[in-house]
């Protein structure tokens, strides 16, 4: 008999530490500066708590996780998305669970009012780029054909 992936669920305030754990996890495991889940869990309980961010955990205890934040734009009628993270545990990965948190991801994207589903991706990372384009997401602007590009800046 096949294993099914655990099944996610929204996450509320009260998971602020697991999720702060999960992203604290995916940026040591790349190298990326992480301030620690220490830190990351008041600010996550403080933005989970209101409406425009939510994650999705799956398994329990979690081994995934997806954070999302929502913006108003002048171009939509409802607010755009943007996948800030998406970490399943390297031992868990290609099982499908990333897949289930993204149904997940879009459903509550859906019921929000959200049009557009934004997510930045590093050039080197061909099998997230991969994993994207199954889930029906294009680095190719619809209206020119182009390939769509991130800049971005820090102002500290």
């Amino acid at each position: 008999m096949a294993h099914s992936p655990p099944r996610p669920r929204l996450a509320t305030a009260d998971d602020a530490e697991v999720v702060a754990e999960l992203l604290h996890d995916f940026n040591t495991e790349f190298d990326t500066p992480s301030p620690g889940a220490e830190v990351l869990a008041p600010r996550l309980r403080a933005l989970l708590a209101g409406d425009s961010t939510f994650a999705v955990l799956a398994g329990e205890p979690a081994v995934a996780v997806a954070l999302v934040t929502l913006r108003p734009n002048v171009w939509w009628d409802g607010p755009v998305a943007l996948l800030d993270e998406l970490y399943v545990r390297p031992d868990l990965r290609s099982q499908g669970i990333g897949g289930r948190v993204m149904e997940l991801v879009i459903a509550n994207c859906r019921e929000r009012g959200v049009e557009l589903v934004e997510i930045n991706v590093d050039e080197a990372d061909v099998d997230t780029q991969r994993f994207y384009e199954r889930q029906g997401f294009s680095w190719i602007e619809p209206d020119t054909g182009e390939r769509a590009f991130y800049f971005s800046r820090e102002l500290g």
